[in-house]
């Protein structure tokens, strides 16, 4: 009986084991986001009924003083920010609710606002995201510092695209498809996410330049978490020798940059893979939900707090980026929407609005249900 409680609320078991790191990661990500909608709101002077950490019923909360319900609810998956005039969470407005709102209340409410000060609301949750990612990698910078090695081929491995381009050992890799390569990391940032795209690679050898054009192919690897993914490789290797491995530490100033420059090459990326897995380039079990986060979040944190930490930046970025996709009721279809306002001096039709909606809600529980049968059947 002991060694079944000891595994079920032991470290290794699945509550402390999983669930609660799955909880820490996505409670952190998801309130960031709320909040920078929270605040550019109530900076704008937007009324704020509601904010919700998770959907369904309320657990438990209370009122502030300006009336906000705070409350934590039953479903972790997601929150919400409800403003004064909204009809749901998906801040459509409430034509029959508006008729009934007071003065006071039509002064505040969501609806009654400029554009601009409803467009700064909807992409302030998005943009929390980034400026959460970018803190994490500052504070990590300026802490471990970074180690890195020159962008040197030490080895080419028979019968790989490199061999077949004619890379040679000795070379240095100058530029990528016209982007400049200071490091090894940044060869390897770019041809992972480019498997069967012909590349041109700029090498220095024996002080001149040689252009050289290769594909990278498909393998699977396994991450420091020992999750398997599929990237891109050519087929060289750097060594301790030639790669010169050094550390760099980082003042305050200089972490910012080094983590906005980081966060910029995960957006770049994680863009990247998404226009490939539009149009059918990427394998469909690269794309996890729910489960599939809760086991990362298991294995960062046996890993050590910082894997944790460096798994709500990843994934801060990610929710970022889905949200300003331009579907609603996503925060990039609200933006659209404002976008035609904006443009035309006039709100969307209804009729269309309530018609884009019906849709962009079927592709986003579609989505939703194409991870979840990935997480659990599908990979």
């Amino acid at each position: 009986m002991s060694a079944f409680f000891s595994s079920i609320f032991g470290f290794e078991g699945i509550l402390l084991g999983t669930i609660v790191p799955f909880l820490f990661v996505l409670t952190v990500v998801v309130f960031v986001h709320e909040m920078g909608h929270y605040l550019v709101g109530r900076w704008c002077g937007i009324g704020v009924q509601a904010f919700s950490i998770g959907f369904g019923p309320e657990l438990f909360g209370f009122n502030d003083r300006r009336g906000t319900r705070w409350k934590l609810s039953a479903i972790p998956l997601g929150g919400y920010v409800k403003f004064v005039g909204d009809m749901s969470v998906t801040s459509s407005p409430d034509a029959e609710g508006e008729k009934n709102l007071s003065p006071e209340e039509r002064r505040i409410a969501f609806h009654t606002q400029p554009v601009w000060k409803r467009a700064a609301t909807v992409f302030a949750g998005p943009a929390f995201n980034f400026l959460l990612t970018i803190a994490v990698f500052a504070v990590m910078f300026a802490a471990y510092g970074r180690d890195v090695r020159e962008p040197m081929v030490a080895q080419v491995n028979p019968g790989s695209p490199a061999a077949s381009a004619g890379f040679q050992p000795g070379d240095r890799f100058v530029s990528i498809n016209g982007r400049q390569i200071e490091t090894f990391d940044d060869v390897r940032r770019i041809v992972s996410g480019r498997a069967g795209d012909t590349l041109t690679f700029v090498m220095l050898r024996d002080g001149k330049d040689v252009t050289l054009t290769a594909t990278p192919q498909i393998v699977e690897q396994q991450d420091a978490l020992g999750n398997v993914m599929k990237v891109g490789v050519i087929g060289v290797v750097n060594d301790e020798q030639l790669g010169q491995p050094r550390h760099i530490d980082y003042g305050p100033v200089e972490a910012i940059g080094a983590a906005v420059s980081q966060t910029g090459h995960i957006i770049a990326a994680t863009g990247q893979f998404l226009k490939r897995f539009v149009v059918g380039r990427e394998d469909k079990c690269q794309l996890g939900g729910p489960v599939r986060i809760a086991d990362m979040a298991g294995k960062a944190a046996k890993a050590g707090f910082e894997w944790l930490v460096q798994l709500v930046a990843m994934l801060s970025v990610g929710i970022g980026i889905l949200n300003l996709l331009p579907i609603p009721p996503l925060d990039g279809g609200h933006l659209v929407f404002y976008g035609y306002e904006a443009v035309f001096r006039r709100p969307v039709p209804e009729r269309m609005m309530e018609a884009v909606y019906r849709t962009g809600m079927f592709l986003v529980l579609a989505f939703m249900a194409f991870v979840f049968w990935n997480d659990l059947f599908g990979c």
